[in-house]
């Protein structure tokens, strides 16, 4: 976690404030923004190459707006005259090997008291699941292709979370490259946190997973068997094969012993 304070600066200097994080995740705290900070996204290489970046505004976001750079153009992501809503995640591809830089312009204000611009991100590697850092798998490449069955088979046992159920309703959201699938869910198997929760009166159990909109997700019939990680408390969707297609992939695993943890059918 960063902690800064535009007020520590020289008062009249017009000098760009720089910060390098090198983590692969964390957040950014940015008090009584002024003038403008440059914030240097360039983690460890022995992490891997990283190919996507998500930032999640804070709800009281304030006093700045976000932009990304690329290829020396700046490209807004997040705008304070637009609001930055909470639970919101803004993601965009990262190929320079330098790191990824992020551009926060403090708005121009006479009161900048109490003002706070906060934000959490994540730098996703593009290692696959037989990768060292099987719980981080790469969204881009994780949700956007099938899982073949050894991926599947890992899937259930170290996903964040695991259940079965059908997709409600599928929304787009082309602005922040979003898509957000809506399931109803017959069974949690397992859950990091309480992200699927039972609503009231019906007792049923419900709750949205997100992937990037390049994965052109749609809705299908029939049940699925939801896998995947959680990304700033939000559930992001990694494997979903069919229930019919994972049964048959997992007995024919479990007769041959090939199964790497048990998982109960029934």
């Amino acid at each position: 976690c960063c902690l800064g304070s535009g007020l520590s600066g020289e008062p009249r200097s017009r000098a760009v404030e720089q910060v390098h994080l090198r983590c692969t995740e964390g957040s950014l705290e940015w008090m009584y923004p002024i003038r403008a900070l440059r914030v240097v996204l360039e983690p460890n290489p022995a992490s891997g190459q990283h190919t996507t970046v998500c930032i999640k505004p804070a709800s009281d976001f304030q006093g700045a707006s976000i932009y990304v750079e690329r290829a020396g153009q700046l490209h807004l992501v997040v705008s304070e005259a637009g609001g930055a809503r909470p639970h919101h995640v803004s993601c965009f591809s990262a190929h320079t090997p330098q790191g990824v830089a992020l551009f926060l312009q403090a708005s121009p204000q006479r009161d900048i008291s109490r003002r706070t611009a906060r934000f959490q991100y994540e730098l996703l590697s593009n290692q696959g699941a037989a990768g060292p850092n099987v719980k981080k798998m790469a969204l881009a490449e994780a949700m956007c292709r099938p899982c073949d069955n050894v991926e599947l088979l890992m899937a259930i046992c170290s996903s964040d979370f695991v259940v079965k159920g059908s997709i409600r309703n599928v929304s787009h959201d082309p602005e922040n490259h979003m898509s957000q699938v809506d399931v109803s869910i017959q069974k949690v198997y397992r859950q990091k946190n309480r992200i699927f929760q039972q609503e009231e009166g019906n007792g049923e159990w419900r709750g949205p997973i997100r992937t990037l909109l390049q994965c052109r997700v749609k809705k299908g019939g029939g049940d699925f068997l939801f896998t995947g990680n959680e990304h700033f408390g939000e559930a992001w969707l990694g494997c979903a094969p069919r229930f019919k297609d994972f049964v048959l992939v997992y007995k024919a695993a479990r007769e041959r012993g090939a199964n790497p943890c048990e998982f109960e059918l029934n």
